[in-house]
């Protein structure tokens, strides 16, 4: 979190001493500790010292970096991006099925609801569908009636509860995962997000603006590279290629792909000349293999250090795989390990690997772990 700028100064103590030496030279009177004079002095000390907290936080406020809620709404006037990006629905695939075919068309109104066999969120139909004459089923699209990621992660065939029956029917389930769910932006993502913005004011295309517009679709997007890729050494004008990776360290989702693709092809931001596509970066395997020591006059219990590398090591998973082109580093992972308290640590695996971050025009790719293996070695003098 960054911490607030200080307009005018706020340290009390400075500030009674400033008022007791104008009070003392105005009336010629010496301010003891103890006298009316004192209290009083400080009763209005602290009156100006909040009306100052007060000044400093209204300055503060008007700074995209330190605003917060809606004052940093307000501000985004100022940017290309002006509105906060809300809350977004999951959504998904569903096919309804019907006893058997019809000789008239049978109406799946929108709005139509269903849900997984707990009840636990419910989906709707986004539009009017029909089961077509002599046809027995039919795919629909549909959103959760939750925005959020909540609504996310739901697999193939775990929708299938209708709520809504209607004629003829027999069956519903979700053909596809649930996914595209996002979170309002928080303060800290609309703040980035406006910075970014400035970017998409250019027309020609630059890399900035279709990261940008990549990033706009979901608040859970942690990176994203656009390059104009290389084939048989030249450089191929007019083609870019975007990858993105998910807060989680995960390749975007087909439905994320698709929403990113409709957002960068936009006849308004793309150029007329360019062929977007969106792939995905590459996968570079890697294996964690270690061994730490604990200092056999340490006063903190062996099963708390334990769990304590246990976090450091997750921590260093979630670093490693949050941007794309981040080499290999097993200092990271050492420094982590050692910050637990520990004596030292032996580090077999992963070993420094350089990683590719489209910045030559290949390829991005991103760490992922295949392997884990952590070893207590028990304690050790110093």
């Amino acid at each position: 979190m960054r911490s607030d700028y200080e307009f005018v100064q706020t340290d009390t103590t400075a500030l009674e001493n400033a008022l007791i030496a104008a009070y003392e030279k105005l009336t010629g009177v010496t301010v003891y500790p103890a006298g009316p004079e004192r209290l009083f002095i400080a009763w209005v000390a602290d009156i100006i010292v909040q009306t100052r907290v007060a000044i400093n936080y209204a300055a503060n406020q008007n700074i995209p970096s330190r605003a917060v809620g809606k004052n940093l709404d307000a501000l985004g006037e100022l940017f290309y991006t002006q509105q906060r990006p809300q809350a977004r629905a999951s959504s998904c695939t569903v096919r309804f099925s019907i006893s058997e075919p019809q000789q008239s068309a049978i109406l799946i109104p929108a709005g139509t609801r269903i849900s997984d066999a707990a009840n636990s969120l419910i989906w709707e139909t986004v539009e009017d569908a029909y089961i077509s004459t002599g046809k027995s089923s039919v795919d629909v699209v549909a959103r959760c009636q939750t925005p959020g990621t909540v609504g996310n992660g739901y697999v193939i065939g775990q929708l299938n509860t209708v709520v809504d029956v209607f004629p003829y029917y027999i069956s519903c389930t979700n053909v596809t995962a649930t996914d595209g769910g996002t979170n309002a932006a928080t303060d800290e993502e609309f703040f980035e997000l406006l910075k970014a913005s400035e970017s998409a004011y250019s027309t020609a295309g630059p890399m900035g603006a279709y990261e940008y517009w990549a990033k706009s679709v979901s608040t859970e997007i942690a990176d994203v590279k656009a390059i104009c890729p290389i084939e048989d050494g030249e450089v191929q004008a007019g083609h870019v290629h975007i990858f993105a990776l998910m807060n989680d360290g995960t390749i975007a989702t087909d439905t994320i792909k698709n929403l990113i693709l409709a957002a960068c092809n936009d006849d308004k931001v793309r150029p007329l000349t360019d062929l977007v596509s969106v792939q995905d970066p590459k996968k570079v395997q890697y294996d964690i293999s270690l061994t730490y020591y604990i200092s056999s006059d340490t006063t903190t219990a062996a099963s708390e250090l334990q769990a304590q590398v246990e976090s450091a090591v997750n921590a260093y998973l979630a670093w490693q795989c949050a941007k794309l082109g981040r080499d290999i580093n097993p200092s990271k992972l050492v420094s982590l390990i050692m910050a637990t308290g520990i004596k030292r640590v032996e580090v077999t695996y992963p070993v420094f690997t350089k990683l590719k971050d489209g910045s030559d025009h290949s390829v991005p790719e991103v760490a992922t772990l295949r392997n884990s293996t952590i070893t207590n070695g028990g304690y050790e003098d110093e």
